[in-house]
């Protein structure tokens, strides 16, 4: 292990591996550290809708952006990500819903996203005939889309080598150098390394790490089922979410359904986190596969291939931290993505090479800095994942 770099990475996801990238072809010596492997945790789990809709006003902006970078990113990383720009639909499945989408179209027309009200079933199966006619309303984006995660996250690790980065892999930080205000470094498993700065962007870990810095990060665990089906016949093209964010899916360019459900309180086991800890229980992937056919009649008969669970960084109102700690110098976090931070990857690796090259973010981050949660008021929950 290198002893001495500009910016060690911590977390080997979406968002640290994007973040590898950028740095390390503006001309920075980056080294990433990843205490598993390559998108083990959410950046493997996820659904990976690329999706726009759906999100905070706040969001918005990061996901348009990031949209606008997914049309030319397999090219630019030289590997077939399987992105695919087929749209998204946020279904309502019982009349107490439709005005739960109809809201949403109003709010994201009027901040300039192109999206439309699909208002009642004949609407809704005419974009997607094999959704079941008790499916009431709909949104639907025809801009938002999906990609393969585990391979958009090894091409901007390979693309982060091409340019020079070192990638630690089964590596973990188990401490990180603070003296006089300023970020020295880290050390790890593997050795120690200085760097004049750190990025967190490790997920569910990042606030044990924040308290290594003496940054405190308010962030909860939640987890998350995951069902895969085998290879179907072609279902259905954009990706599906429902009014209530208890279920989504999208049928991958294999052919395989990947489908998750809604977010549910988790323990940390007692010790190391182990391969059958995160895996999830019965009730969770049955109330998976229940939403699903009730959604999708044709997957009544389809076969189950995988099944796996993941872990949400949830902040307290939903939304990601992204900035330079105002405690530490040279301390960059990017974390608390609370289960929809895929599509927002391209543009999370972007903003932290702009945090940390030029301090000037080409977008605001205002609305994501620590300092709010310490202000009054409501707290939003988590939205719908991927």
């Amino acid at each position: 292990m290198g002893n001495l770099r500009d910016v060690v990475i911590v977390g080997g996801g979406i968002s640290g591996t994007a973040a590898a990238y950028e740095l390390a072809r503006a001309g920075a010596s980056v080294m990433l550290v990843e205490r598993g492997e390559l998108a083990s945790m959410a950046s493997g789990w996820t659904l990976a809708g690329v999706r726009q809709s759906g999100r905070h006003p706040l969001e918005l902006p990061l996901a348009r952006a990031a949209v606008r970078r997914w049309a030319a990113l397999g090219e630019e990383l030289e590997t077939d990500i399987e992105y695919r720009q087929e749209g998204n639909l946020r279904l309502a499945r019982t009349p107490d819903e439709v005005p739960v989408i109809a809201r949403l179209v109003e709010e994201q027309r009027r901040l300039g996203l192109g999206i439309e009200f699909l208002p009642d079933p004949a609407a809704v199966r005419q974009v997607a005939p094999a959704l079941s006619g008790a499916v009431v309303a709909a949104s639907f984006c025809p801009t938002d889309g999906h990609a393969n995660p585990t391979a958009t996250v090894r091409a901007f690790a390979a693309a982060a080598r091409r340019r020079g980065a070192v990638l630690c892999i089964r590596t973990e930080v188990v401490d990180i150098g603070v003296r006089g205000g300023r970020v020295q470094g880290v050390r790890t498993t593997a050795g120690s390394v200085a760097a004049d700065a750190v990025v967190l962007a490790a997920g569910v870990h990042t606030d044990r790490l924040c308290k290594m810095a003496g940054v405190e990060f308010p962030l909860r665990t939640e987890h998350v089922a995951v069902v895969q089906t085998v290879s179907l016949p072609p279902l259905i093209r954009q990706v599906i979410g429902v009014a209530n964010a208890d279920f989504a899916g999208r049928q991958e360019v294999g052919g395989r359904m990947r489908m998750t459900g809604d977010a549910f309180p988790w323990q940390w086991p007692p010790g190391a986190l182990g391969a059958d800890d995160v895996q999830p229980p019965a009730w969770a992937v049955r109330a998976v596969l229940d939403r699903a056919v009730a959604v999708l009649p044709a997957l009544s008969d389809a076969k189950v291939a995988r099944v796996w669970g993941g872990l949400i960084d949830l902040t307290p109102d939903g939304l990601p931290v992204i900035e330079r700690a105002p405690e530490v110098e040279g301390l960059v976090i990017a974390a608390g993505f609370s289960g929809h931070g895929f599509c927002l990857g391209p543009i999370t690796g972007q903003l932290v090479r702009e945090l940390i090259t030029t301090k000037r973010p080409s977008l605001s981050l205002e609305g994501f800095r620590r300092a709010r949660f310490a202000a009054p008021g409501p707290k939003a929950a988590a939205e719908l994942h991927g």
